[in-house]
């Protein structure tokens, strides 16, 4: 059995999605499968490897109560093989609540996890698991992310959809739509890696710590992201853009990453995400990647490279 899953990344309404706001998603390029194979043994045997096909994690769990048997913790990276191997129980846990008879066999099973993008570029190593594991087990991802986890949801559209989406919750539930965005400008839109890892569940705690009364605002998101779906204008885009920075940076209290790290860069630099981390989308010309890798940030990808 195979699965695969796409990355994400979101360019609007970031933290507002939450809160009703109506986002607009890219899935990458880059993504994540998972591979079953039954095996003898009464285990699951799981193994996952990075986008260079090293193995970073192994772990080995009971059946059919999925007691942690072992872990190994193989990388340079931030984290320990207990807190991974107990996310990753988590995940398998609450997916056989939801479908009982998943896990439900006289052997086992032998799994491999393989990412396409190194693991702290934050295109969603946690949410393409989620959907894999879903798939597998025949349950609804949104759910499982919802009872494994926090979060919007939008990074599960995006890792089921090959094209941009609309993304909005309604009573708590996932409206989600296609979008056409495909701006024709899109061979001056670039993604620049900060190397700054944000962790997507201190990011919400931060806005929730923040939220007050956000009507006025997501009804401006809202009318922002329908604006940079529809443009054609180069000029309109990169306005829309810093509009949509500044309403955040006030919601959020926090300073704009442009004005953080590149106050004299010509064009827009907008977070994606969680502010602070990960990759910002800048716009510009055939000079802008080495504006950025002259000071010191080597990942500047083209929106071809990126996006599907």
């Amino acid at each position: 059995m195979h699965y695969y899953s796409n990355g994400k990344l979101l360019l609007t309404a970031e933290y507002l999605v939450l809160e009703g706001a109506t986002a607009l998603a890219l899935p990458t390029k880059f993504g994540q499968d998972l591979q079953v194979t039954p095996i003898s043994n009464n285990e699951i045997v799981w193994s996952s490897f990075d986008h260079l096909n090293q193995c970073w994690f192994e772990a080995v769990y009971s059946l059919p109560k999925l007691q942690i048997k072992s872990a190994t913790f193989i990388s340079g990276v931030e984290g320990n093989q207990e807190m991974i191997a107990e996310v990753l129980q988590i995940i398998l846990y609450e997916a056989q609540k939801m479908n009982p008879d998943f896990l439900v066999t006289e052997g086992g099973f032998r799994v491999k996890t393989h990412l396409s993008f190194p693991r702290n570029w934050g295109l969603g190593s946690s949410s393409t698991l989620i959907n894999n594991v879903a798939s597998w087990a025949e349950v609804d991802a949104y759910k499982l992310l919802k009872n494994a986890f926090k979060g919007s949801g939008y990074d599960i559209a995006c890792a089921q959809n090959d094209f941009p989406i609309f993304y909005r919750l309604e009573e708590g539930l996932p409206i989600v739509s296609k979008s056409s965005f495909r701006p024709k400008f899109a061979n001056k839109i670039f993604f620049v890696y900060l190397n700054k890892k944000q962790n997507s569940r201190e990011s919400i705690n931060l806005f929730y710590d923040k939220r007050g009364n956000l009507k006025d605002e997501i009804k401006a998101i809202n009318k922002i992201t329908k604006a940079i779906s529809k443009t054609s204008k180069f000029k309109k885009f990169e306005r829309l853009i810093n509009e949509h920075e500044d309403l955040i940076s006030g919601i959020l209290e926090l300073p704009k990453v442009k004005d953080q790290y590149f106050s004299d860069f010509p064009g827009t630099v907008k977070s994606l995400g969680g502010w602070g981390g990960d990759f910002v989308m800048v716009t510009g010309d055939e000079d802008t990647p080495s504006y950025f890798k002259n000071r010191g940030y080597k990942t500047v990808l083209s929106y071809d490279e990126m996006i599907l």
